[in-house]
């Protein structure tokens, strides 16, 4: 199930055509990220204190619609892949009031020595939780899959 963060267009989000400069959503994909690390236990000071970093290697977004100043959103994070070195996510940013899509997005980030910049294979610690919490993801989408096709 996707994590939902729910956040409101500030007037510095928006751009000279008033609606969402497109470089906000990349923003808001972060907070949706963080948020659902977050939900599973695990927070950024944590992976940060053991000499881990998570920086994006890919990202990438498809404008559907535009966003306001002031609406209400959700932004929605799905964990898509997992390995020791990386994960990926998809995001989607909704209009909280009409369910409207703005944006459909991707990124992929590795887990990083803080101090060489190299990437790193995440100890259990961490990847115990991430392992369960991807088994979960794929047993809710296949139960999902399996009741559509009935």
């Amino acid at each position: 199930m996707p994590v939902t963060v729910r956040h409101r267009v500030n007037f510095y989000d928006t751009d000279a055509m008033a609606v969402v400069h497109h470089a906000n959503y990349i923003r808001w994909f972060e907070i949706g990220r963080v948020e659902y690390l977050r939900s599973i236990g695990i927070t950024l000071d944590m992976l940060m204190d053991d000499g881990y970093v998570f920086p994006i290697t890919d990202v990438s977004a498809k404008y559907v619609s535009p966003g306001r100043f002031d609406e209400e959103l959700l932004i929605e994070t799905t964990p898509t892949a997992l390995t020791k070195a990386k994960m990926a996510f998809d995001y989607r940013v909704l209009d909280a009031e009409t369910g409207r899509v703005l944006v459909l997005g991707h990124t992929q980030n590795v887990y990083t020595s803080r101090e060489t910049g190299r990437i790193e294979r995440l100890p259990d610690k961490y990847w115990t939780i991430l392992k369960a919490a991807m088994a979960k993801e794929k047993a809710i989408k296949a139960q999902n899959e399996g009741l559509k096709d009935k």
